[in-house]
Parts: C-alpha cells; sequence; structure tokens
C-alpha cells in the first residue's frame, strides 16, 4: 500500500517553447489569465529541457523546493497554486478510497534543474511550471487537464504541457476554467523546420516578464482600443482579479481585439501548409510588434540589446539577398535571438553568424545542438553582410528542432533526489 513506503518520487522532463505569436498583458494578475490568444512551437528535449524530482514520504517534515541546486522558497504564491491545485484534483479523484488517501498528507520536496539559461529570456519558467505541475501529476496519480494548472505558474508553461505547434486559447470565462492549451499540429508534422537558439546573454533580463506586462498594460496605447476612453485606476492592477461590472471600464485592447485573432488564423494555416515563408515572415512581425509595445511602455522597456539588433539586420539582409524570406526571427523577453529556418539552410546560414559573430575564445563549444556542416560562404554572400565581423557578440548556438511535451524518466540515475529526499551531489 502507497501509505507504507518511506519515499515515492517521480521524475519528469518538459521542454521550453517559443511563441510565435506572442501574448503580453493579463486581465487577471492571479490565475494569469492573457488579454490575447497565442501560438508556440514547442522546442526539443535532446536540446533544451528542465529536469524535475518530486518525492513525498511521511519523514518530511515541510515542503521544500531545490532550483538549480539552490533551495528556495516554498512559499511562492505561483508555486503554491500548482501545488494545491494538484493535491485538489487528486483528493477528489481518491475520494471512497481511504487507503489511497494517507500520502496526499505527507510533505513533498521537489528538485528542478534547466539546462539552458535561466530568466534569460528562453522560456525557463514555461518549462518549469511544466516539468513541476507534470512531475506532481504523476506522483499523485492525477489525469485531468493539466494546461490549465500549469498557466497558474507560468502563463505560458501551458503551452510546453504538448509537443509540436500548440495554441493557448485566452478563453472568456473569470474563473479561468477555458484559458487552456491545446495541440494544433504534432512534432512529426513539419519535420524540415529546424530552430537556431542564438544565446547572446545568459544574464537574468532586467525587467521580468510580470512586472513589463503589468506595466505596459497600465501604460501602453497600443494595448488600448482607439475610440474608448479606458479608465486605469491606479489600484486596478494591485487586484486578484479585473472586475467588470458597471462601475469598472476596462480598457479594450488593439491588439488583443484586432490584430491577434487574423494572426492565429493566419498562423495556424502556415503550419498546416507548411508555408515558411508566411511562417517567417509572420513570426517577425509578431515579435517586432510585442517589442514596439514594450518601446511604448513608459518608462519604455529594452528588452533588445545592440547584438540583438545586428541579428535582426543580418536576417533581413540574408533573406533579401535570395529574394525570399529563408530564415525568420523572434525574441521573447530578452535579448537572445531565436531563429527559425529550413533543414536545407542550417549550415549556411550558421557560417554567415560565425562570420559576422566569431566565436571569442570558446570555438570548439560555440555549436551546440544538432549536427552543422561547415560551409565555405561565397563572396557574393559576404559582401551582402550588414556589418563588420562583432568578435564575441554571440555566445553561443543551440541547434534544435520541434520536440515532444513533457515525458517521464525510468531511469533511477537521472533522479535529482536521493533516497534522503534531498538533493544528490552534482558530479
Amino acid at each position: 500500500m502507497a501509505a507504507e513506503k518511506p519515499l515515492v518520487s517521480v521524475t519528469c522532463t518538459a521542454p521550453t517553447n517559443i511563441a510565435v505569436i506572442k501574448y503580453w498583458g493579463k486581465r487577471d494578475e492571479k490565475l494569469i489569465l492573457p488579454i490575447n490568444s497565442s501560438l508556440s512551437v514547442t522546442l526539443h528535449q535532446n536540446q533544451l529541457k528542465t529536469t524535475t524530482t518530486a518525492a513525498i514520504s511521511r519523514d518530511f517534515k515541510e515542503d521544500r523546493i531545490w532550483l538549480n541546486g539552490k533551495e528556495e522558497d516554498v512559499g511562492h504564491h505561483r508555486l503554491q497554486s500548482c501545488l494545491r491545485e494538484i493535491r485538489r484534483l487528486a483528493r477528489k479523484r481518491r475520494s471512497g478510497s481511504d487507503g489511497d488517501l494517507v500520502p496526499l498528507s505527507y510533505k513533498v520536496h521537489i528538485a528542478s534543474v534547466n539546462d539552458f539559461p535561466t530568466a534569460a529570456g528562453l522560456a525557463s519558467s514555461a518549462a518549469g511550471y511544466a516539468c513541476l505541475v507534470y512531475t506532481l501529476a504523476q506522483l499523485y496519480g492525477v489525469e485531468s487537464e493539466l494546461s490549465e494548472v500549469a498557466r497558474q505558474g507560468s502563463g505560458s508553461a501551458c503551452r510546453s504541457m504538448f509537443g509540436g505547434f500548440v495554441q493557448w486559447h485566452m478563453g472568456e470565462r473569470p474563473d479561468g476554467k477555458d484559458s487552456i492549451a491545446q495541440q494544433v499540429a504534432p512534432e512529426s508534422h513539419w519535420p524540415e523546420l529546424r530552430v537556431l537558439v542564438l544565446v547572446v546573454s545568459a544574464e537574468r533580463k532586467p525587467v521580468s516578464s510580470t512586472s513589463g506586462m503589468q506595466t505596459s498594460v497600465e501604460t501602453s496605447s497600443l494595448l488600448k482600443t482607439s475610440g474608448h476612453t479606458p479608465i486605469l485606476l491606479p489600484s486596478v492592477l494591485a487586484l486578484d482579479s479585473w472586475i467588470i461590472s458597471e462601475n469598472w471600464l476596462i480598457a479594450l485592447q488593439f491588439r488583443a481585439e484586432s490584430v491577434v485573432p487574423g494572426r492565429m488564423a493566419e498562423m495556424a494555416r502556415c503550419i498546416k501548409e507548411r508555408d515558411f515563408e508566411a511562417f517567417g515572415q509572420l513570426t517577425m512581425k509578431d515579435s517586432n510588434q510585442f517589442h514596439a509595445t514594450c518601446l511604448d511602455t513608459f518608462p519604455p522597456i529594452c528588452y533588445l540589446n545592440d547584438t540583438s539588433r545586428q541579428i535582426i539586420s543580418l536576417v533581413h539582409c540574408f533573406n533579401a539577398y535570395y529574394g525570399k524570406t529563408k530564415v525568420a526571427y523572434t525574441f521573447d523577453a530578452g535579448p537572445n535571438a531565436v531563429i527559425f529556418t529550413l533543414e536545407e539552410t542550417v549550415d549556411e546560414f550558421v557560417a554567415v553568424i560565425k562570420q559576422v559573430f566569431p566565436p571569442e575564445m570558446n570555438g570548439d563549444k560555440f555549436l551546440k545542438g544538432l549536427p552543422v556542416e561547415p560551409v565555405e560562404l561565397s563572396e557574393e554572400v559576404k559582401s551582402a553582410l550588414p556589418m563588420e565581423p562583432f568578435p564575441g557578440g554571440i555566445r553561443y548556438i543551440i541547434t534544435t528542432q520541434v520536440g515532444p511535451g513533457p515525458q517521464v524518466l525510468e531511469e533511477p540515475q537521472r533522479q535529482l533526489l536521493g533516497p534522503d529526499g534531498l538533493p544528490k551531489p552534482v558530479s
């Protein structure tokens, strides 16, 4: 019987995802309900993932969590929201089975590790909370809709609950029950699609996504519909949720109402038909609009740096040389670029990147992930590049592809917690 086991543990992995139609701004801060729907690409876990081990034991005195080897405050409200909801679902599922109820009173220990930079604009929170929720669900035997739970930890985490191409429906209900993720196409749908993660900086971004969203919603005119006079009282953003009633006139969002619905439909079409040119152009336009909103925020939020802007220029020059969209960029809330292209273009464009951003001292570690063949660039291509070489502008490149959703690890040696429920020493 489960109650007699001194320790029960589960280890899982979960992917990060990169939005091609961005979500920026919440209508409910507590439940993390977005002001617009979004669509993302799940990246392969062979290159980027979070690994989490969760264990319960009658010997544990309190809930504890370690992130990347450092113990963190388990009382964080988002973490508690996920843990509380998983336990509630487990209790609901086990009602009438008294023998299985005892472990729910046990405390839980959680250890989680990212194999890519944390809080640097690479959706580490998405992978982290998706992995947390999926691992806890496996541990407690929960089989419910999990994207809604993951959303309460990090909005974009709901999209990391699926592989392939995923849309997050903004929903309409105030309780958030219809604000869930849904797979648009599996990871096998577009096998030629490749992703290059250009790591410009692994440092923590100066303005968190949560703080940036709040300020943008409060101050950016690009998030308000023209013709409506919004009333945004200073106390609105401090509420647990926005109260929509005759006493409140909530700002209607221009991007959410007038732009995103059409872009969501068009992006779904691009993916379905594997139309890379249209996919790439729309991806870049939506990234640009997101960062324009950040700049329209007051004070302005500048997630991009000089290297980011050089990458943007490089992409457009490369496409202009060929007279079509062969590569496309997108940037989340950070300076690191994510490049989409097709398999046939990877080798040449990586050579272009190395020409403009030659590695300074880590040449043998500059390329990570899927293999890339060396290519000698023609003089015509070199002459089309927009700038002089900038050594060290890009720290390294991760080459990857579209990948699956969360997975359970069966191998005991990959567990992050030892038999005592404490993190294993790093070897």
